[in-house]
């Protein structure tokens, strides 16, 4: 006898153009597979989510900042998302509109593995208080509210006091957040399917101050010492923000949830370096 049939949420943000095209195509060819499919579009501003519980896979329409969304509600869960890019770089969500239902048949099949992506847990802690959890797939910033305003920050890593920075803030990034604002902001790029956290002051007031590499079983924690003419802010995936205040805490550790991505392998990093970032070397050299 036949199997439960499988269920698919579709995330499509309108905000990209042919977004609600491919949301209809994308809904007639998994029904032809015999999957069940239910649609959330948004414009540009998810807003509330829906449920995703009970559901086998999860594709998300738009770039990446659409696949982060969705990641986050997606990991805990265990449900892995297959992106369909429609964004200008589409770093992490690889798959083009003319190519995704080869993977998805190929993942269906059993034939293409689910790329695991290391996420961060982030809590925020007030007079000894926890006053948030975010789950983070790229990165968590922790800056200034006002632009170009420096802030004094204090860094630890297992418990020992690292050092200070006064920056503009601080970028705590996943692997697969490495080549986004961390990269921007002059970091390494690391293998997405690596077990590191990378940490980068941003504009630092000294030129001692550099980015590190980090196991990724390392639990650093950011007190915020001082923020003179500016308040200062948490940044989780460039989308979710919490106010911070001087003595509140933000501790960075690995989540025990996992991302799990539908990508082609040979665009996971290596081909994404040469044909998005243009890492082709010297021809001449």
């Amino acid at each position: 006898m036949p199997g439960p049939r499988k269920s698919a949420l579709i995330v499509a943000n309108l905000h990209k153009d042919d977004a609600e095209s491919v949301a209809v195509e994308s809904c007639e060819f998994l029904r032809a597979q015999d999957w069940d499919v239910e649609v959330f579009r948004f414009p540009g501003n998810p807003g509330s989510p829906p449920s995703f519980e009970g559901f086998n896979l999860v594709v998300s329409i738009g770039g990446d900042g659409t696949l982060l969304y969705a990641g986050r509600f997606a990991a805990p869960l265990g449900i892995p998302v297959l992106p369909i890019n429609l964004g200008r770089l589409g770093f992490i969500a690889a798959n083009r509109r003319e190519s995704w239902k080869e993977m998805f048949l190929r993942w269906n099949s059993g034939i293409s593995c689910v790329s695991e992506r290391m996420m961060l847990a982030i809590e925020i802690f007030s007079g000894g208080d926890r006053k948030g959890r975010f789950l983070s797939l790229n990165d968590g910033v922790v800056s200034s509210q006002g632009i170009s305003k420096m802030i004094g920050l204090g860094l630890s890593a297992g418990g020992q006091c690292f050092g200070q920075y006064r920056a503009d803030g601080l970028i705590v990034s996943t692997p697969t957040g490495s080549t986004a604002y961390n990269l921007a902001a002059g970091g390494p790029a690391v293998h997405p399917e690596m077990d590191a956290i990378v940490v980068n002051p941003i504009c630092p007031f000294t030129l001692a101050s550099r980015p590190l590499v980090l196991p990724g079983s390392e639990i650093l924690d950011v007190t915020i010492l001082e923020t003179r003419r500016s308040g200062a802010m948490l940044t989780v995936d460039g989308q979710e923000t919490l106010m911070l205040g001087v003595g509140d805490i933000v501790r960075f550790m690995s989540a025990s949830e996992h991302a799990r991505l539908i990508v082609p392998p040979e665009l996971v990093f290596y081909g994404s370096l040469k044909t998005k970032l243009g890492w082709t070397g010297d021809r001449d050299a």
